[in-house]
């Protein structure tokens, strides 16, 4: 019996539970249940239990604090494309209406569909992802989906179609763990022709060469979708059995290793590795994140020592050339121009010209076919190749979803949880692949099939023509996933499923659906400089658990703070789970490579302060310091007890460039020359002092030169402002409050920006 059938049996089993839960028990025909089916339900606990509310996950996962309330995932299918970002609610859910809703489904799934693993699959997914099912916390797709691949597990290891359960013996099975790694260096040190195309084309690529590692990976240890994990940014996990896997997976890396160093010189490196066999009621216990653990070491020890079998060829003498313009690479004589259709375009290496070209083809991807024939029908003439020692496999792109060619290996839908596409008959396996691809298309009439440049993004700019980049990841999410749930819950199989598909989901669906629609897609009371639409923005990368984006500057730091609050409000605010972020602003010429790299920095400091914190013009503040929110949480004790001052009614950064931003021009300008004043020479002094080392005076003087030498000049600038603006008591005193000294140079520096004239750009 293969293992395909065995994931069938328990998605058709999982249907079984909604369809009984809304009342069509005989909708469907009844299973004579396999022996290891039966066996990993025991094993995870599944019973006869109707689905119910689900609990929001995060709540469970503490490092330090912890969660305080209590959220319930709110009920209802995920829409076909595009779903609004589901916010947890604090009050238990009504299933009625819904229940509904899944009868409807289920009355409109045909006999064929019964036997049609990506499609029941989806379904389970589709309909199931807001429903508990055994456990409060554990979600119907991800009990389904663990206890496929439990079964799929232990079913090589025994008679899958006896009358009894396989000896316990047999039941060894272990955790596959891969790390795509060099992806930054692969995707970013590009310089700025035709970069933002290019770079969005790079992080696309690395996909599919994650997809592939994916895809070699179960046609060896003939497994199905259902057994892989996670699979995102570089990383994957999926539950194999014990028999063979060693090999198997030593087969597969060396094989993509040797690929990958000789197409890109050592950049990008496969470390992959199985963890030691377990048996399979691990899966079900804190041992589970044992082995999680354990086998990420692993992986993270062959990082460290990438291509140690190949040190001779790296460190081989090879000829020097001509380096390519846009990624510097100097091994190769075959360049040429990037861009055939622009006579003045740098020259550059295969991969970079084949990069470009792939960019101009991802405004638009609805479809992407792995096939082991290079021309098939309505295919482009120039598929993504991967070329191994024993196989070549190619990609082909499409820009609408059905597609009817011969012998198809595996469709990807993008983005796509249409139930009527994954009935298609034309279709063999398919499975969804979801990407963060959100783009504005080019205004230019010649690049009208085209993403935005960064030129096009420049001019867009409000005040100074500047590009943005915006670089945030999720904090401390190794630690999460590796402890996060102990000290609540159980860290299991299902539970630890559940938390990467929820992170996946926000970075690679929901983020697009954000970009879209904000106004729909963001939380209640959300802080915000402008309420309306961001569209001059480009996704080059989002992953499991961070991104990188630009745009025009003034979108993208506005975009920002949708994220941070997207994701805090999505995560129930549980403040163990935080995100950081940094920005950086530059010429629509400057290397991009150098762009990423200052984002980075920002990003870095911003960990640096305690996590939970964004860079941004030269500042390091934490989110609620930006947005103006939660000063009692931000401002530590120490300072408060210095200062013995009410906290002020406007706190932070963005209230005041809200207000100040209005004002006539000619007074904002003034004013934020005094601010800026104000600022350098606060720091000038706190040097000064810094560089004298006066550690018995220092501290007290810095504190006082930080939060009281703004006052005379802020009351000088103030009493110059339009009456309107004198007016506004509340506004007047937190101005002067020392609390919010610390960020006036932030204040002036966005205001200056906002302002700048294009001809001063």
């Amino acid at each position: 019996m293969e293992s395909q059938d065995i994931a069938l049996q328990v998605m058709q089993e999982a249907v079984l539970v909604l369809a009984k839960w809304v009342g069509l028990p005989d909708q469907f025909p009844t299973i004579q249940e396999y022996s290891v089916v039966t066996r990993a339900k025991i094993i995870l606990s599944w019973t006869d239990n109707e689905p119910s509310c689900l609990r929001l996950l995060f709540d469970f996962v503490e490092l330090s604090q912890g969660q305080a309330k209590e959220y319930y995932c709110p009920v209802g299918k995920i829409a076909d494309s595009d779903p609004y970002i589901p916010y947890p609610v604090e009050e238990k859910p009504n299933l009625a209406h819904y229940k509904e809703d899944i009868k409807t489904a289920l009355e409109k799934l045909q006999p064929e569909d019964w036997n049609n693993l990506s499609l029941l699959t989806l379904f389970i997914e589709k309909y199931g992802s807001c429903l508990s099912f055994c456990e409060p916390d554990i979600a119907l797709i991800d009990m389904a989906r663990s206890t496929a691949a439990v079964a799929c597990a232990i079913g090589s290891a025994s008679d899958a179609t006896a009358s009894i359960a396989p000896d316990l013996k047999s039941e060894k099975i272990c955790l596959v763990a891969g790390d795509l790694s060099g992806i930054q260096k692969f995707i970013y040190t590009i310089s700025s022709d035709g970069a933002l195309k290019s770079l969005r084309a790079r992080s696309f690529y690395l996909e599919l060469v994650a997809e592939e590692i994916v895809q070699q990976l179960l046609e060896k240890l003939k497994l199905p979708r259902t057994s892989v994990i996670y699979a995102g940014g570089g990383n994957l996990y999926i539950l194999a059995p014990a028999e063979k896997t060693e090999d198997t997976i030593k087969e597969v890396k060396d094989e993509f290793n040797e690929w990958l160093l000789e197409h890109f010189q050592g950049k990008i490196f496969l470390a992959l590795a199985a963890s030691e066999c377990f048996t399979a009621e691990d899966v079900k216990t804190q041992k589970f994140g044992e082995h999680w653990n354990k086998v990420i070491k692993k992986v993270n020890i062959q990082k460290n020592r990438k291509f140690d079998l190949k040190i001779d060829k790296l460190l081989e003498e090879k000829p020097s050339y001509l380096p390519c313009k846009v990624c510097h690479r100097d091994d190769t004589t075959d360049l040429e121009r990037l861009n055939p259709q622009e006579p003045d375009s740098v020259d550059a290496c295969p991969i970079c010209r084949e990069m470009f070209q792939l960019g101009g083809k991802l405004l638009k991807v609805e479809a992407i076919i792995r096939s082991k024939e290079k021309k098939i029908k309505g295919g482009d003439t120039k598929p993504i190749t991967f070329e191994f020692n024993t196989e070549t496999v190619y990609y082909h792109i499409f820009d609408q979803w059905k597609t009817i060619i011969n012998n198809p290996d595996t469709t990807l839908l993008v983005n796509d949880w249409t139930i009527e596409h994954y009935q298609f008959r034309h279709f063999c396996k398919v499975s969804p692949l979801f990407l963060g691809d959100y783009a504005q298309q080019s205004l230019k009439e010649e690049e009208l099939d085209q993403t935005m440049r960064a030129g096009e993004f420049a001019e867009k700019a409000k005040g100074i023509k500047r590009v943005g980049y915006l670089k945030m990841d999720v904090d401390k999410l190794g630690n999460i996933f590796a402890k996060g749930l102990k000290e609540r819950t159980v860290q299991n199989l299902p539970r630890i499923a559940g938390l990467s598909r929820l992170m996946t989901y926000f970075f690679k669906v929901y983020l697009n659906s954000l970009a879209k629609d904000r106004r729909a897609n963001l939380p209640q009371e959300t802080k915000s400089f402008n309420e309306g639409y961001r569209p001059n923005l480009l996704f080059i990368y989002a992953g499991g658990d961070d991104l990188f984006i630009s745009g025009t500057w003034n979108e993208v730091v506005e975009f920002s703070f949708d994220v941070y609050q997207a994701f805090r409000a999505y995560t129930g605010h549980n403040p163990d789970i935080t995100l950081s972020g940094g920005i950086s602003l530059a010429d629509y010429k400057f290397p991009l490579y150098q762009a990423a790299n200052e984002s980075g920095e920002a990003e870095e400091k911003a960990k640096g302060n305690g996590r939970d914190s964004l860079g941004l013009f030269g500042e390091v503040f934490k989110w609620d310091e930006w947005l103006g929110t939660n000063p009692s949480q931000v401002i530590d004790e120490e300072i408060r007890n210095y200062l013995s001052l009410d906290l002020p009614s406007l706190f932070g950064v963005l209230p005041f460039v809200q207000k100040l931003y209005n004002i006539e021009q000619n007074y904002s300008r003034s004013f934020v020359r005094n601010l800026l004043a104000t600022a350098q020479l606060q720091n000038q002094i706190i040097k000064e002092i810094e560089n004298k080392r006066k550690k018995e005076l220092y501290s007290g003087q810095k504190q006082d030169i930080r939060y009281y030498l703004h006052l005379p000049k802020v009351a000088y600038t103030l009493a110059r402002l339009p009456k309107k603006v004198l007016d506004d008591d509340k506004f007047r005193k937190s101005l002067k409050s020392p609390y919010n000294a610390p960020y006036f140079q932030a204040i002036a520096t966005w205001i200056e920006l906002l302002n700048r004239q294009q001809n001063q750009g």
